[in-house]
C-alpha cells in the first residue's frame, strides 16, 4: 500500500522505515529537507516530496495520509491545507497525540467535503521501529478496514506475549492481540490513548517515589542501626525476574540505574505533554474520581521548582522510552515537525 507521511521526527521517521520494510511505499515530507534525505535513505521504498502539493500528487487514488506531527496548530494547518489538495474518499490520519475533541469537529468537517478522518493513538516510543506501536483507532469502519495493511505493519503482533485465557470468545476483537485495535468513532482512538498516558503517568510516579524511599534508606536522620545502603540497579534488576511489578517501565528504570544509580546526568524537571491534563479533565466532566493520576500530573508541575531523586527517575524514563530531553524553565517549549513528543 502506498503512503504520504508528514513529519518525520522520533517516531514518524521509524514509522516509515518499518512500513517499507514491510514492503510498503512512502512518500515523505517534512519542513527540514535534510530530515526527509536522511529518513529516504533508511527507508528503501520511499519517494521525497518538497511540499504537502508535491506529496499528494505522487500518491496514488484513493490516497491515505498519515500526519505525525505535534498537536495543536501545526497539525491543525496541515490538516486543513491537506483538506484543500485531497478528494472524496481520500484518508486523513493524525497519528499524533491531538486532543479528541479537535478530532471529533475535524471529522465532522471533512465528511462534508468524503474525506474520511482517522485518529491514531500510537504508543512504542522510539523502540517502536523493531517492536512495533500498539495503536488505538478512532474512525469510519469502512476508512480504518482500508488502511488495514498499515496498521498491520505497524503493529507488534501476538509475539512472544502469552494469550489471554477466554479471548476466544464473541465479541471480543481478535487484532487486540495483534496490538491494534478500532475503538470506535473519530475520537475514540485518541481518546483511549488520552487516559493510557494518563496511567503512564501515575505508574512512572508510583517507581519514582518507591525508588525514592529506598535511596533515603540510608539517611542520616535515621538511627544507625536503621540506615541500609542500597544499590538501586540492583534492586531494579531483581524486580524485574518475577516480580508482580516487573513491566516495561521497570525494564527502562533498570537501564538507566545501571548506568549511573544517581542519574546525575538529568535535573528531574518533568515536562507534561498534555494528555495527562487532559485525563483530568475527562475524569472532572465524568465525576470519575482520579486521586493517583491528578496527583502524578501535579507532582510533574512541582518537579520545576526543585528536585528529588523520583523526579530524576521521571526523567530517565522518559528519555528511554521516547528520547523526552528535559526542558529546563528558562527554556522556551515549541512545537517541531522533527521532535515530535510522543509517551
Amino acid at each position: 500500500m502506498q503512503l504520504g507521511i508528514i513529519g518525520l521526527g522520533r517516531m514518524g521517521g521509524n514509522i516509515s522505515v518499518r512500513l517499507s520494510k514491510h514492503g510498503h511505499e512512502v512518500v515523505l515530507y517534512d519542513r527540514d529537507p535534510a530530515v526527509v534525505s536522511k529518513v529516504h535513505g533508511r527507508a528503501e521504498k520511499s519517494q521525497e516530496a518538497d511540499g504537502l502539493k508535491d506529496l499528494v500528487s505522487k500518491l496514488s487514488a484513493p490516497r491515505a495520509v498519515w500526519v505525525m506531527l505535534p498537536a495543536g496548530r501545526i497539525t491543525e494547518e496541515t490538516i486543513e491545507t491537506l483538506a484543500g489538495l485531497m478528494d472524496e474518499g481520500d484518508v486523513i490520519i493524525d497519528g499524533g497525540n491531538s486532543y479528541y475533541k479537535d478530532d471529533i469537529r475535524r471529522a465532522a468537517t471533512l465528511r462534508e467535503k468524503g474525506i474520511h478522518y482517522v485518529d491514531v493513538g500510537t504508543s512504542g516510543g522510539v523502540y517502536g521501529l523493531e517492536r512495533g506501536y500498539c495503536m488505538m483507532i478512532g474512525g469510519a469502519k469502512e476508512a480504518v478496514d482500508r488502511i488495514d495493511p498499515i496498521l498491520s505493519a505497524l503493529a507488534p503482533g501476538i509475539g512472544s506475549v502469552e494469550r489471554t485465557p477466554g479471548r476466544d470468545a464473541e465479541g471480543l476483537d481478535p487484532k487486540a492481540e495483534q496490538g491494534y485495535l478500532h475503538t470506535g468513532p473519530a475520537g475514540s482512538g485518541h481518546f483511549v490513548k488520552m487516559v493510557h498516558n494518563g496511567i503512564e503517568y501515575g505508574i512512572m510516579q508510583a517507581f519514582a517515589e518507591g525508588f525514592d524511599v529506598l535511596r533515603n534508606k540510608n539517611s542520616g536522620d535515621l538511627q544507625p542501626e536503621q540506615r541500609f545502603d542500597l544499590n538501586m540497579g540492583d534492586i531494579a534488576e531483581v524486580w524485574r525476574r518475577g516480580s508482580v511489578i516487573s513491566s516495561w517501565l521497570l525494564d527502562l528504570c533498570a537501564n538507566s540505574l545501571a548506568k549511573d544509580g544517581t542519574l546525575s546526568e538529568f535535573t528531574g524537571q518533568v515536562a507534561d505533554s498534555g494528555e495527562g491534563r487532559w485525563t483530568i479533565e475527562a475524569a472532572i466532566e465524568e465525576a470519575v474520581p482520579v486521586p493517583v493520576l491528578s496527583q502524578a500530573l501535579f507532582t510533574r508541575f512541582r518537579s520545576r521548582s526543585g528536585n528529588n531523586f523520583g523526579e530524576k527517575l521521571l526523567s530517565a524514563m522518559r528519555f528511554q522510552f521516547g528520547g523526552h530531553i528535559e526542558q529546563h524553565s528558562t527554556e522556551k517549549k515549541h512545537g517541531s515537525e522533527v521532535s515530535d513528543k510522543k509517551d
